[in-house]
């Protein structure tokens, strides 16, 4: 059975499981018109399908103390990690979520993402906001499914960059004691 729990200073080691490769099945292309976001998202044909995988990140538990790490346990090992930092405005930064490439289908995602919630509530928080890659539609696909909502896209963060072309997708999600919502107007 799988647990969560906060991850303490005894089990510091937890907060850095290693990033494994995920699909890169297409893009999502984002769009906002007549005060509404909206998106499609754009499959490549099979032999465009490519892998990617981020650097591991070595994550420094003193040095990240204003964070909350969140760790998915199968009896003593960690599966799954989602962290926590203090957001702007009143929502709080999901700054990174992962989950062990064994243990993936296996809704450890949603069960951290739940706790995510549970904690940003407990901090006083309207809700959470997070980004991701626009190549990434199985996370990006993921968020949605949680109760994510598009929050506004940065086309310009990776220029000048090895990513250049690729665009930063900002997600939001407001918390039950708020109501959801699926659209923004200006």
């Amino acid at each position: 059975m799988i647990t969560t729990k906060i991850i303490d200073f005894q089990h510091k080691a937890d907060i850095n499981i290693p990033n494994e490769p995920f699909k890169l099945l297409g893009r999502i292309l984002v769009s906002y018109n007549n005060g509404k976001w909206d998106y499609q998202l754009k499959k490549y044909p099979s032999e465009k399908v490519t892998e990617m995988c981020f650097p591991d990140e070595n994550y420094d538990y003193e040095a990240m103390k204003d964070s909350v790490f969140v760790g998915a346990y199968d009896d003593e090992k960690c599966v799954g990690l989602a962290i926590l930092q203090p957001g702007f405005f009143k929502y709080m930064y999901l700054y990174d979520l992962k989950v062990n490439q064994e243990y993936r289908g296996q809704h450890i995602g949603q069960i951290l993402i739940t706790k995510a919630k549970e904690i940003a509530k407990e901090k006083g928080y309207v809700g959470l906001y997070t980004q991701g890659q626009d190549n990434n539609p199985g996370a990006y696909l993921f968020y949605l499914h949680t109760g994510f909502y598009i929050g506004g896209i940065d086309t310009n963060v990776y220029r000048h960059t090895k990513q250049a072309g690729k665009a930063i997708l900002f997600s939001i999600v407001k918390l039950s004691k708020y109501s959801k919502k699926t659209e923004i107007s200006y």
